[in-house]
């Protein structure tokens, strides 16, 4: 990610210049970061969790979105690109344009090195702070290591980390497990 801070710049601004731009941009209270190209290992382990709870809510009031959707965080005057975004009843978008959703119930960050320190960060703070969200998780690409988040009230979240050994994470709020085999099914093997 590059940053490229724009003081003053507005949402209104942000978002008529990212829909003209050939490369996504996030946004945050001014500052846009230029959004890099991924490893194949953090593709793969995108379309497999995609994949998988694509399937699953295929008969639920749910619908998956892939990182091509924006999501807006209006408190914090934050518009960004989740690896995988779930949406449960009625989608809530930001403008007619019906390119930025507002209420998440599941949000998925595969970890990259670039972006690792932001993402358990600042980024993991903001998602909190939406009301919708449920179910937030975390999806090392280096390892079979996977943080799940659960919310349990409005400031209150719960931590579990699922490794090969416990093999899956449940996710409540769409009645779905994702099996580790399958989230890193066929994922490049990385040289060291």
């Amino acid at each position: 990610m590059i940053t490229q801070t724009h003081p003053g710049m507005s949402v209104a601004d942000y978002l008529d210049f990212e829909r003209k731009s050939d490369i996504k941009h996030e946004y945050i209270a001014g500052a846009m970061l230029a959004m890099s190209g991924a490893s194949a290992a953090h593709n793969v382990i995108t379309a497999n969790a995609l994949a998988r709870l694509h399937n699953h809510v295929l008969q639920r009031n749910c619908t998956v979105f892939p990182s091509d959707m924006r999501l807006g965080i209006r408190q914090q005057r934050m518009y960004v690109y989740p690896d995988v975004t779930v949406v449960c009843g009625t989608i809530e978008f930001d403008d007619t344009e019906q390119d930025t959703i507002l209420n998440p119930t599941i949000i998925i960050e595969v970890l990259s090195p670039s972006t690792e320190r932001y993402d358990r960060g600042k980024k993991s703070q903001y998602y909190r702070t939406i009301p919708s969200l449920q179910e937030y998780l975390l999806i090392a690409q280096d390892e079979q290591y996977i943080e799940h988040f659960v919310r349990y009230s409005e400031h209150q979240w719960l931590l579990t980390t699922v490794t090969q050994e416990q093999g899956s994470v449940y996710l409540a709020s769409i009645d779905c497990t994702l099996h580790l085999h399958d989230v890193y099914n066929k994922v490049p093997r990385q040289e060291v």
